[in-house]
């Protein structure tokens, strides 16, 4: 996948990097915190609703549900079959739910049992894993790098780590670039890509990664050298083309998020509200 932008004007996009770090920050955090998959769900939905309001594309959100997919898969299965201690703590039960089990007699694996507490958790954490995803493109994607950069130096953040984040943002496209002109170039020459299956593919992007490291290491040297002829010393007391301003939207949009995440967390503690049991039990 490319790196991308979003194509058109919204609020997102015309919100300082800073408001968006504080939504970034209370959402992933109260991710973490939330067990309910009730919850998580909710939360999720939200973000991508978010998403796709602010312009990110929907193929690149399929495309990434599906990437996930195997992973998630394995992960429902895993805490259904083989979390139980954790799921008892957290549900306050003695005994799970059974709702599939192996026959005693099979070999390895008789008598597994799989709970329906743990699917219930192993959803709350593909949920989680989801929300944390896509909240990150979310501020990114509707973000030029540019105003990324000084927005994360007028949040105090330090100017070497801002400058290795925006490189690394201008680096990647470029990157997935080069691996797409060395598979054409390859195709030039009588690879047929296009009627591989999955495993010769993945052979194929094995090969480029090695023309591809090197190109990398050739362009960070250069890079560095650049670096040194202009006496790059990290400090952020330096004059920008581009600046940061926080407008009326940007701290009612902070103040929103601070409020709503306080108000969470305090909801979490005193009613439960969030906890596992949350609506499943009651």
């Amino acid at each position: 996948m490319k790196f991308q932008t979003v194509q058109y004007d919204s609020l997102f996009t015309r919100l300082d990097f800073r408001s968006k770090l504080v939504i970034i920050l209370s959402i992933t955090i109260l991710a973490f915190v939330w067990e309910s998959p009730i919850a998580g769900v909710v939360l999720m939905l939200a973000v991508i609703l978010s998403c796709i309001l602010a312009g990110v594309k929907l193929n690149y959100l399929s495309t990434l549900f599906k990437l996930m997919i195997p992973f998630y898969i394995f992960l429902i299965l895993s805490m259904g079959f083989f979390n139980v201690e954790q799921v008892k703590l957290l549900a306050h039960k003695s005994e799970l739910t059974t709702i599939f089990s192996f026959p005693q007699a099979w070999w390895l694996i008789g008598g597994a049992k799989m709970s329906l507490e743990g699917v219930l958790y192993g959803l709350n954490i593909v949920f989680k894993t989801l929300t944390m995803t896509l909240v990150v493109p979310l501020a990114i994607f509707t973000t030029d790098v540019n105003q990324m950069t000084v927005g994360m130096v007028r949040a105090k953040i330090p100017y070497k780590v801002v400058f290795i984040f925006s490189s690394t943002l201008r680096f990647v496209p470029l990157l997935l670039e080069e691996v797409q002109l060395i598979i054409e170039s390859q195709c030039l020459r009588g690879l047929d890509f296009e009627k591989m299956n999955g495993f010769k593919k993945a052979q194929v992007y094995a090969k480029v990664a090695v023309p591809l490291i090197l190109n990398s290491l050739a362009k960070s040297q250069k890079l560095e050298v650049v670096l040194q002829s202009k006496a790059f010393s990290g400090s952020s007391t330096r004059t920008y083309l581009h600046e940061s301003d926080l407008a009326t939207s940007d701290y009612v949009l902070m103040i929103s998020s601070v409020v709503l995440f306080i108000m969470a967390i305090a909801l979490y503690f005193s009613f439960g509200i969030g906890k596992f049991g949350w609506l499943i039990y009651q």
